[in-house]
């Protein structure tokens, strides 16, 4: 359970490279300890307490971790802007967006092309959509194939816009997989997938779980942790 703090009198700041970035402040019951982090995006410094701690210590472990902040910050991508770089990243490759007035309204994929029609001034929301279409679309293949691999039947698949997670496994056995891994490689996408399609099995990270992820994934397991790892922040420089 996570309260959110109201303990403070004004929202708390933090200047990190030039940058004033507020500062958000949520309790956890099952926190240990303190934990820091940076949006994805860059434009909030996140931190989760323990009942014990109180707000003002958690904003000097800010204060006393700027340079680590500042070092975050320095990775974070540059937002950018598919409708007027007329670009698209999918599928690990980058498609060019040809709009035009008289178009169709519905997107339609050719080839590195994706042409579309429909008022201009909502062409992101709609690129956003189609993305998000076609990302529930191949994972939904993904985890079919996956299950099957794993000797099990086809598991239902929901699409996540978390900050933080690639992806996740229910008790139930629901997948939720975050939109943006369609931008990916396939392997890399894919990769996601399978790692949590195992947990439908092994809901750990044991040597079984890693073991059942090694035979159902046709790839090299680390090879796509590490592109994660370097380039996953990336994947929300657009639609942030």
């Amino acid at each position: 359970m996570i309260e959110w703090l109201r303990d403070w009198k004004a929202e708390p700041q933090i200047e990190i490279a030039g940058h004033v970035l507020p500062i958000e402040l949520r309790r956890h019951a099952t926190a240990r300890r303190l934990t820091l982090r940076l949006a994805p995006d860059g434009s909030t410094v996140k931190i989760t307490l323990p009942r014990w701690c109180t707000a003002k210590e958690a904003i000097a472990f800010a204060h006393a971790r700027t340079e680590w902040l500042a070092s975050q910050l320095a990775k974070v991508p540059q937002p950018r802007d598919p409708v007027s770089e007329r670009a698209l990243d999918y599928r690990g490759d980058q498609i060019a967006i040809e709009w035009s007035a008289d178009a169709p309204r519905k997107p339609s994929l050719d080839g590195s092309r994706l042409i579309l029609g429909g008022p201009e001034e909502t062409l992101g929301k709609r690129l956003s959509r189609w993305l998000e279409q076609q990302a529930l679309s191949l994972f939904e293949e993904d985890a079919a194939f996956y299950c099957a691999r794993a000797d099990l039947p086809p598991a239902p698949v929901r699409l996540t816009r978390a900050h933080r997670r690639w992806g996740s496994c229910s008790r139930e056995g629901v997948l939720r997989l975050n939109w943006r891994l369609v931008q990916a490689p396939d392997h890399i996408r894919r990769s996601v997938v399978a790692h949590e399609v195992a947990h439908l099995v092994h809901f750990d990270h044991s040597p079984a779980f890693h073991a059942l992820l090694d035979l159902i994934y046709e790839g090299e397991i680390d090879v796509a942790n590490r592109w994660l790892s370097q380039r996953g922040r990336a994947l929300y420089a657009s639609f942030s």
